[in-house]
């Protein structure tokens, strides 16, 4: 059953996965909400709605993912980023970061963590499971998710700051 598909294909239906399951429920709610009567009809529109939500969703985190044949690999478990490379790797709990820097004149293009003792964390952007850094970042306070893929689709010539985080002061 694997040869039934071109790997290229599955590739990009797996990146569109989310968004394929939104128009999947949408089409569900819209046959329901066309075609019934009553409770099941608003159980359509309220289908419809929750599935145009999912799809948006979908469609950030499909342009956040690479191919995911960068080297290393990287996991997230309890609030604890790991990255494990063939030449560095590290860890970083969510928590302690305090800026996030998109560094393209690396090759593949990283992204840096820096933790609050000044410690950094490098992370190739196409790394394995490095989708799971959508949702770290997304957790941020005061990130657009909006400009954070418009500066990972561009890539810059040089190391951009996407993210700071605000220092309290005291006076």
């Amino acid at each position: 059953m694997s040869d039934f598909m071109r790997p290229a294909a599955r590739a990009a239906l797996w990146r569109w996965r989310e968004v394929l399951a939104a128009l999947a429920v949408a089409t569900l709610g819209l046959w329901w909400g066309l075609n019934s009567f009553g409770v099941v009809r608003w159980l359509g529109v309220v289908l419809v709605v929750a599935a145009a939500g999912l799809g948006a969703a979908g469609v950030q985190r499909a342009r956040f993912r690479q191919d995911g044949q960068g080297p290393g690999v990287v996991s997230l478990d309890e609030r604890r980023l790991v990255y494990m490379g063939p030449l560095t790797g590290g860890a970083m709990d969510v928590a302690d970061l305090t800026r996030l820097d998109l560094d393209p004149a690396a090759r593949p293009a990283h992204w840096v963590l820096t933790g609050v003792g000044g410690q950094g964390l490098a992370i190739p952007v196409n790394a394995d499971g490095a989708e799971v850094l959508f949702d770290v970042f997304a957790a941020l306070p005061g990130i657009r998710s909006g400009e954070l893929l418009a500066v990972l689709e561009r890539t810059p010539g040089s190391r951009v700051t996407v993210w700071e985080k605000r220092r309290t002061l005291l006076h």
